[in-house]
C-alpha cells in the first residue's frame, strides 16, 4: 500500500487545503479522522483473485509486498464519509488492476460508489471546479483519480493527468529551485489541467530527515512549483511522515503568506 501524507490547497472560491496521506504498508489504520488526513495515494493491484493495496515493483503484487485487500481501507473511508457529512476525500490510484471492471467492483463492494464525484462534472480545459459547498450538498464527496486513461470511459474513474499536473516524485524531484513535471504529467505550466500536485519525498523513506524535508525545504519547493505552474499554488502536497515537523503550521503559514483560506 502506498500513499503520501499531503495537503490539498485551494482558494476559497474553488479548491481546498486538505492533508493528504501517502500511506505505506506499515500503517494499520486509515488516518483520516484523528490526524486530519483527507486524501490518499493508493497503489492497487490484482492479487489473490481480488484487488489489493500493495507497494511493489514490476507491475505485480507479491506476498511480501502486499498490504491488505483494497476494500478494507475503502470501507473505512465509507464509514468516515457517513459520519462526517461535510467532509470531502480525494484518492489518487496508481492503477495496476487489469481485471475487467475491477475498480468498479471494489468501490461498489466498499459502499463508496454513491459518494463519487461524477466525471461529467469535472472541468475540462482548466475550467473551475464546483464549490465545496456544492459537492457537499450533492453528496459528491469523493474524488477518485486513476493513472489508467482507459478507465475514464470504461468505468467512470477520472484519468489523473487529464485534470492534474504533477511534479517529479522521489529524490529527483527534491532539487532546490526546480520543479519539473513527472513523465506522465503534462508540463507544470499547462493551464488546461486545473489542479496542481506537488510531491516532496525521498526515494527511500528517511524518518530522521523528514523534519527538515517537511519544513522550510518544502516551503521552498512550493515556491518553485508555484513559479513553474504559471503562478498557481499546489492543490495537493504529498510528503512522507506527515506527523513529523510542523507541517500543519507550515500550511497555515502558506495560507497567510499567499492569502489563501481553507474551505
Amino acid at each position: 500500500m502506498s500513499g503520501r501524507e499531503s495537503l490539498e490547497i485551494t482558494t476559497i472560491s474553488k479548491v481546498k487545503l486538505i492533508p493528504f496521506s501517502r500511506v505505506r504498508s506499515q500503517v494499520t489504520e486509515f488516518p483520516v479522522s484523528q490526524n486530519g488526513v483527507r486524501g490518499l495515494m493508493l497503489d492497487m493491484y490484482d492479487f489473490r483473485n481480488d484487488i489489493w493495496l500493495c507497494h511493489s515493483y514490476g507491475g505485480a503484487c507479491r506476498n511480501f509486498t502486499a498490504f491488505t485487500p483494497a476494500v478494507n481501507v475503502l470501507r473505512e473511508i465509507e464509514v468516515f464519509l457517513k459520519r462526517n457529512p461535510s467532509e470531502v476525500i480525494t484518492i489518487f490510484i496508481e492503477d495496476y488492476v487489469e481485471a475487467p471492471m475491477g475498480l468498479t467492483r471494489v468501490f461498489n463492494a466498499s459502499g463508496l460508489t454513491p459518494f463519487l464525484f461524477p466525471v461529467w462534472r469535472m472541468p475540462k480545459n482548466g475550467g473551475d471546479w464546483p464549490l465545496l459547498s456544492d459537492m457537499v450538498r450533492d453528496n459528491h464527496r469523493l474524488l477518485v483519480f486513476t493513472s489508467r486513461s482507459a478507465k475514464e470511459a470504461a468505468e467512470g474513474f477520472a484519468h489523473e493527468w487529464g485534470y492534474v499536473v504533477e511534479n517529479q516524485y522521489g529524490s529527483k524531484g527534491m532539487v532546490k529551485g526546480s520543479c519539473p513535471n513527472r513523465a506522465e504529467s503534462a508540463a507544470m505550466n499547462d493551464l488546461s489541467r486545473s489542479l496542481v500536485l506537488v510531491n516532496y519525498f525521498r526515494d527511500l523513506p528517511n524518518f530522521p530527515e523528514a523534519c527538515k524535508d517537511n519544513s522550510a525545504q518544502l516551503l521552498g519547493m512550493l515556491d518553485a512549483c508555484h513559479a513553474a505552474s504559471g503562478g498557481r499554488w499546489a492543490n495537493f502536497i504529498a510528503v512522507d511522515f506527515y506527523k513529523v515537523s510542523h507541517l500543519y503550521q507550515l500550511v497555515a503559514l502558506l495560507f497567510q503568506k499567499k492569502q489563501l483560506v481553507t474551505l
